[in-house]
């Protein structure tokens, strides 16, 4: 499978590297932040970084998922504000990249961080069956918590 990127930014390939793997066995590639000075994330705050790139996924039985990168999150509290994003194969927009600090400090981000991590992985599209009951399982309904701590 082949995805295609789109440099929206002329400091991508220059100034700031494509997205890439930072190593062989990798599952996400990558991203940077394309800012042009550094922002200043404060606790509890919410900011929405530009990666500078677009990507056309091959159709919809793909999706573009953006992951938090583990040592902004380990060591200085910096979290992905919607969890993980959804990059569905129909958008030819700009990444953007929602941040927010966990954190009783600030952080700083500065011009081409890496802030996130992308993964490109096949999506199941079920055929929906609507049903009055469903299959009995030894679980049940039990939710959170129910099968211990």
């Amino acid at each position: 499978m082949k995805l295609k990127l789109k440099a929206v930014s002329p400091r991508i390939g220059r100034d700031l590297p494509w997205p890439q793997r930072a190593t062989e066995g990798s599952a996400g590639m990558d991203l940077s932040a394309c800012i042009e000075e550094e922002i200043i994330l404060s606790p509890r705050q919410l900011v929405k970084i530009p990666t500078g790139i677009a990507i056309a996924l091959p159709g919809p039985a793909y999706v573009a998922l953006v992951y938090a990168r583990s040592g902004l999150g380990i060591k200085h509290g910096i979290a992905l504000s919607n969890g993980v994003g959804v990059i569905d194969s129909d958008y030819r927009g700009e990444i953007m990249v929602g941040l927010t600090n966990l954190s009783d400090v600030p952080y700083t981000i500065h011009p081409g961080d890496r802030i996130a991590q992308l993964v490109v992985t096949p999506v199941v599209l079920p055929e929906l069956e609507r049903v009055e009951e469903l299959d009995d399982t030894g679980r049940g309904t039990g939710g959170f918590g129910s099968t211990g701590q």
